[in-house]
């Protein structure tokens, strides 16, 4: 049996899986990373500045480069791929603890995944929220004011400043999310890490602390990480490829060679 194999019933035994997905995961649906040898931070460091709280609520150029990049962005067109899709069959008896995701684009719930599994540590890139009045509402209202030439689109009812519903630098992350995290981290026997780096805390954090609980930890990502020694399996295939791989059904099994 290979190393895909054997996380395969090593998941297959779990009695309760908790799931860990980074930007890896979405690639495959066209969203590129921010860190990655190619990610935008790595590409125009200036970038950064649009997630910076203090930068976007007081620089109007920021907030228009910010603007700029969500009317471009293909977020709002992708579409989950296999790997989303294959993390559906989870909740299928009840067996996933919680589906916790450094992502903003909402592929997970758009595959079908229970909202209510899904733990968005970093919140949500598909919705919009006014600093001073605190009214919301979808992205794509803001997004199309925008193509239409509005650069600094405001908000609908007090024209305060707008931004979207998920965690900026300067912010700390909702300390309800971070324990429903660590709550699913608790309840599994498998954490199912898929595309992260787990260089960004507190979300890398879950791993040494799953361990030490005696959860095992089953590692996909393309590259190394710092956490790889403490799993029981560590894969490098395509993640679109492996994680349904990981979930397929004993009757899809290939006979075995002679």
């Amino acid at each position: 049996m290979d190393e895909v194999g054997h996380a395969r019933e090593l998941l297959r035994q779990a009695e309760r899986v908790a799931v860990l997905t980074g930007a890896g995961i979405s690639t495959a649906s066209g969203i590129g990373d921010f860190r990655g040898p190619q990610g935008r931070w790595t590409l125009d460091p200036d970038a950064e500045k649009v997630s910076t709280l203090s930068w976007y609520l007081n620089d109007p150029q920021v907030r228009i480069k910010a603007w700029r990049f969500r009317a471009e962005s293909p977020v709002y067109d992708a579409r989950p791929n296999a790997a989303h899709v294959a993390l559906v069959g989870l909740e299928h008896g009840a067996k996933l603890t919680g589906l916790i995701t450094q992502n903003t684009d909402g592929l997970h719930q758009l595959a079908g995944s229970n909202a209510e599994l899904v733990i968005e540590l970093h919140g949500n890139s598909r919705t919009w929220r006014c600093e001073t009045c605190r009214a919301t509402g979808p992205m794509l209202e803001m997004v199309h004011r925008v193509r239409s030439g509005d650069a600094d689109p405001r908000c609908p009812f007090d024209r305060g400043i707008v931004r979207a519903t998920t965690i900026l630098f300067e912010e700390g992350l909702d300390g309800a999310t971070i324990d429903a995290a660590v709550a699913a981290v608790d309840e599994a026997d498998v954490l199912l890490v898929i595309g992260t780096s787990l260089s960004v805390h507190p979300a890398a954090g879950l791993v040494p602390y799953g361990r030490r609980r005696g959860v095992e930890l089953i590692i996909v990502n393309a590259e190394s990480t710092d956490y790889d020694q403490l799993a029981a399996h560590v894969l490098r295939d395509a993640i679109v490829q492996v994680v349904p791989e990981l979930f397929r059904p004993v009757d899809d099994e290939p006979p075995p060679s002679d």
